[in-house]
């Protein structure tokens, strides 16, 4: 007769996850130190929220002391194309391969609450799932239960699936017997750290999340910090860099997962599109999607980077067009695309038109900084 932990096991499979794993129910003391010292370094900067519940975040068991087991699941979303293909394409947007169709959270959660369901039905006990929105830390409990390692990048790496694997997980009071830990398989590999546009790694095994592109455009909430728009080139929705040169991504197979497939519309969507999008059409666009977390000014503010990064003066028009937004993140935004793609008569021009009815403080200095 099959053991709990190998019909827990088959159950993952046939729910369609691509990898399962056991850990006891903690992250142990090395995730909770450097946790620690992240936050400590300031390199959390806006999310606030990873402070606030520090410790739950660091011990499983601080968040729910019953727990004596975790289920670690991991999905893949590998994309079917190099995701880096998109970055010359500069009169159009990079979304984040995991942002290109339906909102990860809602197709794992689903999965692991029908899971759940039968771990209790079969075998007792009580549950509760995650997927990264509540206080636990899945990478250092995906390597405890053997799914692979945090790389150099900080997130897991995969033998078999590459840095392409959502993760969820399943607390159980079950006690289920652990999986070996995930080795470390790095070696002198350092291709994630070099191709960083924004140097976000001050070390290996190190993030500073306020230089990472994925920070900056999701989570960070004001104007980009000037001396990193540059870089940021026509990335307005994360960032798949580090990811997408891990050597070991030659082993993953593209996702089967069809919710993670790629929406045409946001494959390489146009910037100038973008740009124009009100908030009930962006709402539209991007149902269902974790993109419309984020909201219509933080996302055109992104759109309107690219547009100053792609070099093209056609775009111009797009960007003058926010100038007249009612959102002084996004006419800032416009203002700084504007003195990148025009001339500086011609920028002078709308500086004289535009600038002297401003009221925000913030647009003004944008005018004065460009």
């Amino acid at each position: 007769m099959p053991s709990a932990r190998d019909a827990i096991r088959d159950l993952a499979l046939a729910q369609g996850f691509d990898a399962v794993g056991f850990a006891p129910a903690s992250a142990g003391a090395r995730a909770g130190e450097g946790l620690k010292a992240f936050l400590a370094a300031g390199h959390h900067g806006d999310m606030g929220w990873l402070e606030t519940r520090a410790d739950e975040r660091a011990d499983p068991q601080t968040l729910w002391p019953e727990a004596k087991s975790a289920v670690v699941l991991g999905l893949s979303y590998a994309p079917a194309d190099n995701p880096l293909d998109a970055l010359e394409r500069r009169d159009r947007g990079t979304i984040s391969v995991y942002a290109q169709n339906n909102d990860y959270h809602d197709v794992i959660k689903k999965r692991l609450k029908a899971m759940g369901r039968e771990v209790v039905k079969t075998f007792g006990g009580d549950i509760k799932v995650f997927v990264d929105t509540a206080p636990v830390m899945e990478k250092p409990l995906a390597e405890s239960a053997g799914l692979g390692w945090q790389g150099k990048h900080t997130n897991l790496v995969s033998r078999d699936h590459g840095s392409w694997l959502f993760l969820g997980v399943i607390l159980t009071t079950l006690d289920l017997a652990a999986a070996p830990k995930g080795e470390d398989h790095c070696g002198t590999c350092s291709r994630c750290l070099d191709i960083c546009p924004t140097k976000a790694f001050p070390a290996p095994y190190k993030l500073d999340a306020r230089r990472c592109i994925s920070y900056l455009t999701i989570e960070h909430k004001g104007p980009i910090p000037r001396e990193l728009r540059a870089l940021m080139g026509n990335r307005i929705y994360g960032c798949d860099d580090c990811l997408a040169v891990c050597p070991w991504n030659k082993f993953a197979a593209s996702a089967r997962e069809a919710a993670f497939f790629p929406r045409v519309e946001l494959k390489a969507p146009l910037l100038a599109h973008l740009a124009a999008l009100d908030d009930k059409t962006f709402r539209e666009v991007f149902k269902a999607s974790p993109i419309k977390r984020i909201g219509r000014d933080r996302f055109v503010r992104n759109v309107l980077i690219a547009i100053g990064n792609s070099g093209d003066a056609t775009l111009a028009a797009a960007a003058e067009t926010r100038l007249a937004d009612p959102e002084p993140l996004v006419r800032g935004a416009a203002t700084w695309a504007l003195s990148r793609l025009l001339s500086q008569e011609d920028f002078a021009s709308l500086r004289i038109a535009h600038a002297a009815t401003e009221k925000d403080a913030s647009v003004i200095d944008e005018w004065r900084a460009a």
